[in-house]
C-alpha cells in the first residue's frame, strides 16, 4: 500500500502511463485477446504457471500485474537479481498462510533464469500443489536457461518485440497524457520509434526528456539524436541474440542474399560482437556450404581475416564485409559437407580396417617377407600417369562419398571425376 508521501512523489511517464487493464496492453493480442491463452485463462478466472519470453519493454512485468488483479490473486514479486534461498523461503510461508486463509498468490519472477538449477527446483512443490502460480519473465531462451522439471509445468508464452504500429499507439497515449505534442517532426517521430527497437519503456523514457525540450520548433532526425543519443541494439553476445543473429547471417549466405547477409553482419557488429568470430564463421562456411564450387572462396575468407588482424577496426571490418559479399555470390556446394560425413559413417561401420598391403611401406625385411608393398604400380610410371590399383580395404567394397554438384568449378572436377573412372574401369578390364 503506497503512502500520502508515495502518491505525491513525482512517478516517471513509464509508470503513469502503464496500463490499468489487460485491454490496455498493446502489441500482445496473440495472447491476451479474448479467444488467445491468456484470454481464455482470465475469462474462466483460473491461471496456470506461466513464463514469459520476450525481449525488455514488451510488457512482461505489466501484464502479470494484471493478471493478478484479473483474478484476485495478491500479486508478489521477486526479482532473480536480488533475491536468494532465505528470500524465496519468506514468499513460500507467507503464500501458505494465505492459502490456509483462502487467498491466492501470484508469484512473479522477473529474471528467472538468473536463479541456478537448486533455486529453480525449489519452485516445484509450491506449483505442484498450487500454494503459489508461478510467473516467471525472461528475455533469454527457457529451453536453455530454464530446468527441464520447472519448465514442463509452465507455459511458455512469447512476447512479441513491439511493431512500429504499437510504438505509435504508446506515444499517442503519452500525449494525450501530458496534453501536448511532441516536439518532432514527421521523420524525427519515426526515427525515435525506430530508436526504440521494439522496446516500449525505452521509448517513454526517451519522450520524457523530449517533453521537456521547447516547443517552438520541431526537432528533426538529427537535433533528435543529439536530444536523446543513439541506442545500442538489443544484443547479447553470450546468449540466444548471438546465435540467432550469427544463423540469419549464415542462412543469408547460403540462399545467395548479399543483400541481407550484409545486414545481418551490420547488426552484429552493431551489437558488438567481435569480428574475429564473424571471421571464423565465414571460414567455415566457405567450406561448408561452397567448397570446390569456387575453390577461392576458402582463401578469400583467409584473407579477410588476416587484413582484419593487420588493420583492425573499424577499417578491417570492410575486409569482411567484401568477404561476405563474395561468399554470397558465390556458387552454393555442400558436397565436401556431405562427403566428409559419408567418409566418417563409414569409417565406423567399417572399423579398422587394414589397408591393402600393396599400398604399404615395407621398411623392414620382415614387412617385406609379409608382403608389404608388394605389387604396387608407381602411377608416375604409367602412361596415363594412372595405376588404377585400389586404395580401399581388401573386405570394403570401393565406396563414392563424393558427388560434385552441377555448379561452378566443380562441374569441372565432375569432369575429371568421370575421367579417372572410365580409365579405372578399363584397367580393371585388362586385369580381369
Amino acid at each position: 500500500m503506497s503512502t500520502l508521501f508515495e502518491a505525491q512523489a513525482p512517478h516517471p511517464l513509464a509508470d503513469r502511463l502503464r496500463p490499468k487493464s489487460l485491454d490496455e496492453v498493446v502489441g500482445q493480442d496473440h495472447i491476451l485477446a479474448p479467444e488467445a491463452p491468456l484470454g481464455r485463462m482470465v475469462a474462466a478466472g483460473r491461471l496456470a504457471s506461466i513464463v514469459f519470453w520476450g525481449p525488455p519493454g514488451t510488457g512482461k512485468t505489466t501484464i502479470a500485474r494484471l493478471l493478478a488483479d484479473e483474478t484476485d490473486l495478491v500479486f508478489e514479486p521477486l526479482s532473480a537479481v536480488f533475491s536468494g534461498v532465505a528470500d524465496l523461503r519468506k514468499v513460500f510461508e507467507k503464500a501458505k498462510d494465505r492459502r490456509a486463509a483462502g487467498q491466492g498468490t501470484l508469484l512473479f519472477v522477473d529474471e528467472i533464469h538468473r536463479f541456478n538449477r537448486a533455486q529453480q527446483d525449489s519452485f516445484l512443490p509450491y506449483v505442484e500443489d498450487g500454494t503459489v502460480i508461478l510467473v516467471g519473465a525472461t528475455t533469454e531462451n527457457p529451453s536453455f536457461e530454464l530446468n527441464g522439471a520447472l519448465l514442463s509445468r509452465c507455459q511458455v508464452m512469447v512476447l512479441n518485440r513491439l511493431s512500429d504500429e504499437a510504438l505509435e499507439e504508446i506515444l499517442t497515449r503519452a500525449e494525450a497524457l501530458e496534453d501536448r505534442k511532441l516536439p518532432l517532426d514527421a521523420d524525427a517521430r519515426a526515427a525515435l520509434r525506430a530508436m526504440a527497437d521494439g522496446d516500449g519503456r525505452y521509448l517513454l523514457n526517451m519522450a520524457e526528456e523530449l517533453f521537456l525540450e521547447p516547443q517552438d520548433t520541431p526537432l528533426d532526425p538529427q537535433a533528435l539524436a543529439e536530444v536523446v543519443g543513439k541506442r545500442m541494439p538489443l544484443y547479447d553476445k553470450s546468449q540466444e541474440g548471438h546465435y540467432n543473429l550469427i544463423s540469419a547471417l549464415h542462412k543469408s549466405l547460403r540462399g545467395s542474399d548479399t543483400d541481407a547477409a550484409l545486414y545481418w553482419f551490420a547488426r552484429m557488429l552493431a551489437g558488438g560482437e567481435d569480428p574475429h568470430y564473424i571471421a571464423r564463421r565465414l571460414v567455415r562456411f566457405a567450406s561448408e556450404d561452397i567448397g570446390l564450387a569456387d575453390p577461392n572462396a576458402l582463401p578469400q575468407t583467409i584473407s579477410a581475416w588476416e587484413a582484419y588482424e593487420r588493420l583492425g577496426s573499424p577499417e578491417g571490418e570492410l575486409c569482411i564485409a567484401q568477404a561476405v559479399i563474395y561468399l554470397a555470390t558465390a556458387p552454393k556446394s555442400n558436397a565436401t559437407y556431405k562427403a566428409m560425413g559419408a567418409a566418417g559413417r563409414a569409417a565406423k561401420e567399417f572399423g579398422s580396417l587394414m589397408p591393402p598391403k600393396h599400398i604399404l611401406n615395407a621398411p623392414t625385411r620382415l614387412m617385406r617377407d609379409l608382403g608389404y608393398g608388394d605389387g604396387y604400380v608407381y602411377d608416375h610410371k604409367t602412361e596415363d600417369g594412372f595405376s588404377g590399383q585400389n586404395y580401399f580395404p581388401d573386405e570394403m567394397d570401393r565406396q563414392r562419398f563424393y558427388t560434385p554438384a552441377d555448379r561452378g568449378f566443380e562441374r569441372e572436377i565432375a569432369k575429371r571425376l568421370d575421367y579417372w573412372k572410365k580409365l579405372r574401369d578399363a584397367k580393371a578390364g585388362e586385369n580381369e
